[in-house]
């Protein structure tokens, strides 16, 4: 059974969404790092993963 995960987040900068996309990779088979989007009037960035089943030998973070 395939398991795919679509995940939105907010972050304070751009380096802290770098190391949680980062950190993601290291757990799951992601599409990467996806690019930064920042909305006028709203604090932080936006960025968006799909993931799917965890890496082998890999425990989620």
């Amino acid at each position: 059974m395939a398991v795919a995960v679509v995940g939105g987040g907010r972050a304070a900068d751009e380096a802290t969404s770098q190391t949680v996309m980062h950190d993601l990779d290291q757990c799951w088979a992601t599409s990467g790092t996806s690019p930064v989007h920042r909305r006028p009037g709203e604090p932080g960035v936006r960025v968006r993963v799909y993931a799917d089943v965890g890496r082998p030998g890999r425990l989620p973070v």
